[in-house]
């Protein structure tokens, strides 16, 4: 018997997730070894429609497949249209859309293209993103960890407000990361203009980013019946984003010593946690159509599941002894002063309103 995917109304609803009021398990019945296909048994997407970034390579590939094979119509985005149309083909129900995170104009084209199709937008899911990288810059001069993983989202977000609205019971997902816990926002220098640059403080910030738009999104939606979760995968070493990584990397993350030789140890350890691309989608696929969530938003998620929180959890200041980052969610990611800051900060540094 297939369960249709509905997202009840909150008209009346004033949750928070500030300070992990919310961030409380649910009992989902599954765990780190789910699959993407344990958890959209029974649910029935006909009809429904999901916009995917980086949905053509790694976790957002199975997300698009699973999704679309349990009947949405999904778009997935890509800078190269060519080669995502190549990786999606014998997958049904899937459209392709040009678009580049770090650049306003092209997230502003893809919107409007999507909003002329007057087409309700059911799921969001703002997957694509980098990691580690060396310094970058986009053409505004923001940190481009920042800028793809966080402020392009953002905006798109902000673009496609009336396509969630008009869903009647819409959910956007952000994929983070439980590196999020190797740094919290850095409002007074959040593009390293004064700072020494740290690519994996950097990137820990864009993942804090994604929890803290998380909470204040759904506290703000939720009354127009849009809910928002934020997603840690899990480690799946098979998706090739630690490509930015050099030997002094590996060596400071602890995968190495100082002699250069491999750390077996940490390896050994890594490879226990390690999920394949069906276990790393999982909680991602689960955020956005799972009835277990429907009474809940603005929780970081993982292994399928609301995450466990303690707010005695914060930052992690020795990166090198723990590269996969921490189970649960930092403290830091859930107040309720950053969240409201990195609304307004983001609204200026895109130039964008939300308007709700």
């Amino acid at each position: 018997m297939l369960v249709t995917f509905v997202s009840t109304k909150f008209k009346k609803m004033e949750q928070h997730n500030y300070n992990g009021a919310l961030q409380k398990p649910v009992g989902s019945g599954f765990n780190a070894s789910s699959t993407t296909q344990d958890v959209i048994k029974g649910i029935d997407l006909t009809g429904k429609t999901a916009i995917i970034t980086g949905g053509d390579g790694g976790l957002g590939l199975e997300i698009t497949r699973t999704l679309a094979l349990a009947g949405a119509t999904v778009i997935i985005t890509a800078r190269n249209t060519e080669k995502a149309k190549e990786n999606l083909a014998g997958i049904p129900n899937v459209e392709v859309g040009a678009l580049d995170l770090k650049d306003p104009v092209s997230i502003d084209s893809f919107s409007e293209i999507f909003l002329a199709s007057e087409r309700p937008l059911h799921m969001l899911i703002n997957n694509a993103g980098v990691m580690w990288t060396p310094l970058q810059r986009d053409q505004r001069g923001f940190e481009g960890q920042f800028s793809t993983n966080h402020l392009g989202h953002f905006q798109l977000t902000t673009k496609l407000w009336n396509a969630l609205k008009k869903a009647n019971g819409a959910r956007v997902v952000n994929v983070s990361s439980s590196a999020h816990h190797f740094s919290a926002v850095h409002f007074d220098d959040v593009n390293y203009n004064l700072r020494h640059y740290n690519k994996f403080e950097a990137y820990g910030q864009a993942k804090t980013a994604n929890v803290l738009f998380t909470v204040e999104l759904d506290k703000r939606a939720q009354s127009f019946g849009v809910r928002a979760y934020a997603v840690h995968p899990g480690l799946i070493l098979s998706t090739n984003l630690g490509r930015h990584l050099t030997s002094e990397d590996f060596l400071a993350l602890g995968m190495l010593h100082a002699d250069g030789t491999p750390n077996i140890e940490a390896e050994a350890a890594l490879k226990k946690i390690q999920k394949t691309k069906e276990q790393g989608a999982a909680t991602t696929v689960w955020a956005a159509t799972s009835p277990q969530l429907e009474k809940s938003g603005g929780v970081y998620l993982e292994d399928v599941e609301v995450a466990a929180y303690d707010p005695e959890l914060g930052n992690s200041e020795v990166l090198e002894k723990n590269p996969a980052g921490k189970a649960g969610v930092a403290s830091f990611a859930l107040q309720a002063a950053a969240a409201q800051e990195l609304w307004k900060m983001s609204e200026e540094l895109t130039r964008v309103k939300f308007g709700i």
